[in-house]
């Protein structure tokens, strides 16, 4: 298995110290999680997209470059890119720039998001945000892969004969769908053959896998090999304690801090309970063992290689034990235990994309 750490970049005070943060502060702590997670062994990081305090992440390609530059190894992820809401024009010219400038370690997650402050802000409802997304999908597809583009929809001006600079750096630039509570986000992937990526964090598991089901036997619809499906998975908050006990009771201030945010609510998440959460859904919180039980229970559920785990909301000195004890005591069980086709050497990665289709049947 791959493991990616991940930040919303949600600047609220520190649960615990009641410490805050300035922007830069927290900019620096995102910059500094990420060199961390390189030297540790993670396999990439990633930056959400938010648009509305307490979030910080409005320019995540502005942000993965600040860290491709001070990285050389791990994978650079959108978690997601809100392409529902964003020009193509502007997404293709700005997202290439960032491949070039990262030697070409970027992997897309786009999405519609799920901050429903977005819509108004940039001039759509929510009620076409799925459209929206695959039109938008559709038109930056083609300006990443084809040259004298000219195209017409419903949610920008046409172009004529338009060829974005730079081209990307990679051949193609990977694109993830992420999937959080609807079928047209794992039908648009489905339709395209290519891999999803399940939030995993505010509800029981048989809901996202009730979705990622659904990507599998639409990818056979479409032509695609169900068998060859890519899948990344979230997990909830991460608290590595040396007992159970331990880690809940160090983690709860945090879980109550988070629970009654404003983003917290709009996910109307059916847990009652730090408990509840732990025993019915994905928080990985714990001792190492008991942590491990359940990325592997949820591994068996949705076949996933990829997973994300997050540490924000904690004091810097919390986030750097805590990477520190996944990185040594989690992350080699998941390597052993789980195979991965996904970010490996030059020469695997292109056998594979050779292997697995990319367009519509």
């Amino acid at each position: 298995m791959k493991v990616a750490l991940f930040s919303l970049m949600m600047n609220i005070p520190n649960a615990v110290t009641g410490e805050s943060w300035t922007a830069q502060q927290k900019f620096r702590n995102v910059i500094r999680q990420a060199v961390l997670a390189e030297k540790l062994g993670f396999d990439a990081y990633g930056v959400g997209e938010r648009h509305g305090a307490p979030f910080l992440s409005s320019s995540p390609p502005v942000v993965l470059t600040a860290i491709a530059a001070q990285t050389s190894r791990i994978r650079l992820l959108t978690t997601v890119t809100v392409l529902s809401v964003l020009d193509p024009v502007r997404v293709a010219e700005d997202y290439a720039t960032l491949d070039h400038l990262s030697g070409g370690r970027l992997e897309m997650i786009i999405g519609k998001g799920n901050d429903p402050r977005h819509y108004p802000l940039f001039g759509i409802t929510e009620e076409e945000q799925w459209e929206s997304l695959a039109e938008r999908y559709g038109l930056l597809r083609r300006l990443w892969s084809e040259e004298d583009v000219t195209w017409s929809g419903r949610y920008r001006p046409p172009i004529e004969g338009v060829t974005t600079y730079p081209r990307p750096y990679q051949k193609p630039i990977p694109v993830w769908h992420g999937s959080a509570s609807s079928t047209l986000s794992t039908e648009l992937a489905a339709k395209y053959g290519e891999p999803i990526f399940s939030s995993n964090s505010f509800h029981p598991q048989a809901k996202y896998k009730a979705l990622i089901d659904h990507y599998r036997e639409r990818l056979a619809y479409y032509g695609h090999d169900p068998a060859r499906a890519v899948v990344g998975a979230g997990s909830g908050s991460l608290y590595l304690g040396t007992t159970g006990e331990e880690a809940i009771r160090r983690y709860r201030p945090y879980y109550n801090a988070f629970s009654v945010t404003e983003s917290s609510k709009h996910n109307q998440s059916p847990f009652v309970s730090l408990e509840d959460v732990i025993a019915n859904g994905p928080a990985l919180i714990g001792s190492p063992d008991q942590v491990i039980e359940k990325i592997l229970d949820y591994q068996e559920a949705f076949g996933h290689q990829v997973l994300s785990i997050s540490v924000d909301g904690l004091t810097e000195s919390e986030q750097e034990e805590q990477l520190q004890r996944f990185a040594e005591e989690v992350l080699p069980v998941l390597q052993r235990e789980i195979k991965s086709t996904v970010w490996q050497d030059p020469a695997v990665k292109e056998d594979r994309e050779a292997a697995v289709p990319t367009e519509a049947s």
